[in-house]
């Protein structure tokens, strides 16, 4: 056998005995958006008439701002899900609200919980001040009780995520949250995969598969009780300016934290955010 042959099959075989040391996880759910509309048994899409945080969207139940696109297009594996911004003026949710921009937002709520485990998602986002997509967890019961994990956020710039968690004594502007950045030459723009590994213990952050950052219950406990000993559900949305962003970019006008550039993107119809697919493993 050749040299160089020799030296590739030893690190073929070690890599394999690698693998088959390492523990192996259990899939507790997956979901890789290949059919041709979403998995109503595997998610509940949200309707809002009352937003949060100074938000300037509604969340609607709609196919244009919630849809797959099938195969590998825009970089997919087999299929994506799409959630999209749109500028709807005059917009009114069911309680009389009105609204110049809906969006989407789904969520695992009853369909799929899970206590410990890890949690990873493939995307790419639209960048641009006050576009707000994100992936998260939350409990059941009063918020911030229940325990909120930040998995992925960003807010428009697009050289950085951040990681957060939200519970009694450490919510809002939390002192729990870390501002991952990008090598240069790379964004959020690009597909990533963001996950948590949550214990008992400990909640690990990591993007493409680097811990970025790592919050204890030890740390927690300096401002509250530790909420991460409940069922978690998972939740996808894209919301657009509110407090937030404007605490980044100082944007007050045309909207609360949105730019005018992120208004033109979503009124030409190029405010998305892709979801490749969505795992979650114990």
């Amino acid at each position: 056998m050749q040299p160089r042959l020799f030296l590739l099959s030893a690190l073929l075989m070690a890599s394999t005995a690698c693998i088959a040391q390492s523990p192996k996880k259990d899939t507790v759910f997956f979901e890789d958006f290949s059919g041709k509309t979403l998995d109503r048994n595997k998610w509940n899409v949200e309707i809002t008439g009352h937003t949060v945080n100074d938000e300037q969207q509604a969340y609607v139940d709609n196919g244009a701002t919630i849809y797959t696109i099938n195969g590998k297009a825009e970089g997919a594996t087999r299929g994506a899900l799409v959630l999209k911004a749109l500028y709807k003026p005059g917009h009114t949710s069911a309680e009389g609200k009105k609204y110049d921009f809906v969006s989407g937002r789904i969520n695992t709520r009853d369909k799929m919980m899970f206590t410990y485990g890890s949690a990873s998602a493939r995307m790419k986002v639209t960048g641009g001040g006050g576009m707000w997509p994100a992936f998260w967890a939350l409990g059941n019961g009063k918020w911030p009780d229940c325990g909120e994990i930040d998995i992925m956020e960003t807010v428009g710039d697009a050289t950085w995520v951040s990681h957060a968690l939200h519970g009694p004594g450490y919510f809002g502007n939390t002192p729990l949250v870390y501002r991952a950045a990008f090598p240069s030459g790379i964004n959020a723009t690009q597909w990533h995969t963001y996950s948590v590994d949550w214990t008992a213990n400990s909640i690990t952050f990591k993007v493409d598969g680097k811990v970025t950052y790592t919050a204890t219950k030890q740390m927690a406990q300096k401002y509250g009780k530790w909420a991460f000993d409940n069922p978690k559900f998972l939740i996808l949305n894209f919301a657009l300016g509110g407090g937030y962003p404007n605490s980044v970019n100082k944007v007050d006008k045309p909207y609360y934290g949105l730019s005018q550039a992120s208004v033109n993107k979503i009124k030409t119809g190029n405010a998305k955010v892709y979801i490749d697919w969505v795992l979650v493993t114990k």
